[in-house]
């Protein structure tokens, strides 16, 4: 399984992606899905994987081998003149790696779908942020829908949705996404570090902090001792709901 989630802020864009994928609770092992290409000065663009591994490294290879030999039926995404051309690209890249598997007989064996995240920014246009489905189609992060997740999403929602802001410090959003992560592996052993951080600043064309936490990190390892501390408390200070026959009998 994948976690990964692309936030979008007034600043910038953050990428927190983490590595581990598994074939059984005795087949895990580690492969980064966190992939960015740069022209300095000109570009950033940073690609996300979920799904099926075969498809997501055949997409990321593709991605790669056309953007050191692009051609006119293949541009690379270094020569893509927008954001959205990108996205577009990568749709397409995807949607062909899976039909060319199922093509191959083995569509009742395994699935080869995956869904992918990409951001980045071109000179002469805003940071702008996507998620890519398996069919090759692409929807954009705005005002109201900021960040994107692929993968086990759902443990490490209610905290984006709950504290996120705009005005986020990358600082702030780095810290965010690392509670939204460690909410997602206390629920779920198929999501674990390392986990890869990313930070573009808006306007920078510059590959930002890029960092890897470990399994042994002590910010980890602090975050998600304060962050269980946190919410124990928060919960104490709640009111209790009055069970007692009386209130019972009333209602």
């Amino acid at each position: 399984m994948t976690y990964c989630v692309g936030l979008r802020l007034r600043d910038g864009l953050v990428f927190m992606a983490d590595t581990r994928t598994n074939a059984g609770i005795d087949n895990i092992s580690v492969f980064q899905k966190l992939h960015t290409w740069a022209i300095e000065g000109e570009r950033v663009v940073t690609v996300m994987t979920s799904g099926n591994l075969a498809t997501t490294q055949a997409v990321i290879s593709l991605l790669d081998e056309r953007m050191k030999a692009p051609s006119e039926r293949s541009p690379g995404l270094l020569e893509a003149p927008s954001m959205f051309q990108v996205a577009r690209m990568v749709g397409e890249t995807l949607r062909e790696v899976i039909a060319e598997n199922k093509a191959g007989g083995q569509e009742a064996q395994n699935r080869f779908n995956a869904t992918l995240i990409v951001g980045g920014q071109i000179r002469g246009s805003q940071p702008r942020l996507f998620m890519v489905y398996p069919e090759g189609n692409f929807v954009e992060a705005g005002d109201d829908t900021p960040f994107f997740q692929i993968g086990e999403t759902k443990y490490g929602r209610p905290i984006i949705v709950r504290a996120y802001r705009p005005d986020m410090s990358f600082e702030e959003a780095a810290r965010l996404l690392l509670v939204s992560f460690d909410s997602t592996i206390k629920a779920n052993l198929s999501v674990g570090p390392p986990i890869d951080l990313q930070v573009y600043e808006k306007d920078s064309f510059h590959v930002g902090v890029v960092r890897r936490f470990e399994a042994n990190d002590p910010l980890l390892a602090e975050i998600s001792k304060s962050w269980g501390e946190a919410l124990s408390l928060a919960l104490e200070s709640l009111p209790l709901p009055a069970l007692s026959d009386e209130v019972l009998e009333a209602g």
